[in-house]
């Protein structure tokens, strides 16, 4: 599996991966019981290699903070996120000095480390330097629109039949 198609999904648990794009949105599996889902263009879909998180001097890719915590870890889980506020900010801290404590919030963390300890349950973290770490392509859908993942997920460009009618012959009227 490719991290540049793990997905949050509003109002689902858990994180998915993109399987592949339909007309009317796309299929998703959940990597957690890996039961597939259909998801329309009307849902809230995140990918989680477009997801940033706030520093005192920037933006860091969720994707180096799960490395940075992988490090830390040994590839091993990261801190419960039912932890309490306090330690939260305090591993959070320990992972990313410098990050935004006014923009960060409690519930962001809790849902970085939550995500961090579902892809290490599916043995998709490995220790990884941030260089390694890359993203491609967005996916936005909300009401009306829709982006192709990657070069993967081709959509059908054929051309439509034209519908032809038949013309009535004279003895038909």
């Amino acid at each position: 599996m490719s991290v540049e198609k793990v997905l949050a999904i509003s109002g689902k648990p858990g994180l998915y991966e993109l399987k592949i794009q339909t007309r009317s949105g796309f299929i998703a599996e959940s990597l957690i019981d890996g039961k597939r889902l259909t998801v329309g263009l009307r849902s809230n879909v995140s990918l989680l290699s477009e997801i940033s998180i706030y520093t005192e001097t920037g933006e860091v890719k969720l994707f180096e903070v799960f490395a940075k915590i992988a490090n830390k870890e040994n590839n091993g889980p990261a801190l419960d996120h039912k932890a309490s506020n306090d330690e939260l900010l305090a591993y959070f801290g320990e992972i990313i000095p410098d990050f935004d404590r006014d923009r960060v919030y409690v519930s962001d963390i809790k849902k970085v480390l939550s995500w961090y300890n579902i892809l290490q349950a599916a043995n998709y973290v490995m220790t990884a330097n941030a260089s390694e770490v890359t993203t491609t392509g967005t996916v936005t859908i909300d009401n009306s629109t829709s982006e192709a993942v990657d070069a993967e997920v081709v959509e059908d460009d054929k051309p439509k039949a034209k519908r032809t009618r038949k013309k009535k012959t004279e003895d038909e009227e």
